[in-house]
């Protein structure tokens, strides 16, 4: 392994350490958890740096083996992924949270901006965690990591269109949970 490789991989690699962390973090649920997560990525990416194409997106690199250690550590036990009712899909648009709040108040000047202004970063971070996993995956690396399309589809391993669909549906189920925050949380009425 030449010294280049080294030295780039210390230069890009080790700035996005707090970055991984945060996301390792959004998937485990758990500190201690996602250190080793982040520590077993950076191990395997330093042994496997002789595969790293000098001058590519070193980011989405690392993000693939994030997610593939996660996968292989925390979701060996799991002979299944979760499964989802295809009926919450069908009705989604009914409880599409911006069409529920703009239609309890429409004469308000921006009934969304209002109510998710008050929602707490708690209360995202309960309705991100109760998302399916592979929803939740694309949703962080996607809206909150900002990576784009195809560095999620290379990161979770899957084709563009399921990190489309994946996304579709995770925002979906993320704005059903949302709702049902703001209205334990009284910012807005329940729906019949």
């Amino acid at each position: 392994m030449g010294d280049d490789r080294r030295l780039e991989f210390k230069e890009k690699a080790l700035p996005l350490l707090d970055e991984l962390y945060g996301t390792a973090l959004r998937m485990t649920r758990n500190p201690a958890a996602a250190e080793d997560l982040v520590a077993e990525a950076f191990a395997r990416a330093w042994k496997s740096l002789d595969q790293f194409e000098a001058g590519t997106n070193i980011r989405a690199w690392l993000y693939r083996i994030l997610t593939n250690a996660y996968i292989n550590k925390f979701r060996k036990n799991k002979r299944e992924p979760e499964k989802v009712s295809v009926d919450a899909y069908e009705k989604a648009d009914q409880f599409h949270l911006f069409h529920r709040l703009s239609s309890q108040a429409p004469s308000a000047p921006d009934p969304v901006k209002e109510v998710m202004g008050r929602l707490t970063n708690e209360d995202f971070r309960k309705a991100l965690d109760a998302l399916p996993e592979e929803y939740r995956a694309a949703v962080i690396l996607f809206d909150l990591q900002g990576l784009s399309y195809q560095e999620v589809a290379d990161a979770l391993d899957v084709p563009l269109g399921t990190v489309r669909s994946r996304l579709a549906r995770g925002r979906g189920l993320l704005q059903i949970s949302l709702h049902r925050h703001a209205v334990d949380a009284g910012l807005v009425e329940a729906s019949v």
